[in-house]
């Protein structure tokens, strides 16, 4: 798989990579066409263990190489991954507030954003993921536009683990969009289209970000630290009480540590 990425550029491996990531959203998707409704327990698990993959992500993939691309900072190796961090958690707390958007399993009154009252409660579901997927894509895409600049801690071996590693806590949350639209009585067909549609954003949010520090090399630390505390902000806000409000907090809870292993012996067997 590396021999084959070998062969584009940067942001096409960002590309290309996000296309797999996106169609790890469609495959959780495609269990509407098998049943109406999935077992909650099963469901809690998955986003328990899609949060686990989310922050081990975010320090062995981002964080931990934008310290070491830090060594020479003129006020510490610390600051760029701290000011990056925090920065990437007030970007998403700011969408948070402004994208009309509604978490699975809670009723339309809940919707937060603007102008909530006037849109579908499967657009606001839609829009929930999406958000997301937003710093997913970014982190895939930033880690890949690394390449670009040498950087021996952005190895390709590592940004393809951190895209396996998106794609994997993908699946939970084409899951998470799908199935409550068919438990509402919509077609299977049409709760595929809105399950998958979530993860079209990786893409386009992949390209943008591995432009973006593919022509700017300072930026790169403090790239790969906002994506880091985005995705931490989306696992802290929604992806851990989304798994633990139906009471299965025990299960919850040991499925995020389940994914947070994997996604470290992914890091550190193939990174």
């Amino acid at each position: 798989m590396v021999d084959f990425f070998q062969n584009f550029n940067p942001v096409t491996q960002a590309f290309i990579a996000t296309l797999f990531t996106w169609g790890m959203t469609a495959l959780g998707a495609t269990l509407v066409f098998a049943t109406k409704t999935i077992n909650q327990r099963l469901l809690d698990s998955m986003l328990g263990f899609a949060g686990g993959v989310m922050i081990a992500a975010s320090y062995w993939s981002l964080l931990g190489p934008a310290i070491e691309m830090s060594e020479n900072n003129a006020i510490g190796a610390w600051f760029p991954a701290a000011f990056g961090f925090l920065l990437g958690g007030i970007f998403l707390w700011g969408i948070d507030k402004l994208l009309p958007h509604l978490h699975p399993n809670t009723s339309i009154d809940k919707a937060e954003g603007f102008y909530r009252k006037e849109r579908k409660r499967s657009t606001l579901l839609v829009l929930a993921i999406t958000l997301h997927n937003i710093p997913e894509g970014l982190a895939v895409g930033i880690a890949f536009g690394a390449l670009a600049n040498g950087g021996t801690e952005a190895s390709l071996a590592g940004a393809l683990t951190l895209a396996i590693g998106i794609g994997i806590q993908n699946f939970p949350e084409g899951v998470a969009v799908s199935m409550p639209l068919r438990g509402e009585g919509m077609s299977r067909r049409k709760s595929f289209l809105y399950g998958q549609f979530s993860g079209m954003v990786e893409p386009i949010a992949a390209v943008i970000g591995a432009l973006a520090v593919s022509f700017i090399e300072p930026l790169l630390p403090y790239a790969l630290s906002f994506a880091a505390g985005a995705m931490i902000f989306v696992v802290a806000e929604e992806v851990i009480p989304s798994s633990q409000e139906k009471g299965n907090k025990d299960l919850a809870s040991m499925s995020l540590m389940v994914g947070f292993v994997l996604m470290m012996i992914l890091d550190v067997a193939l990174g």
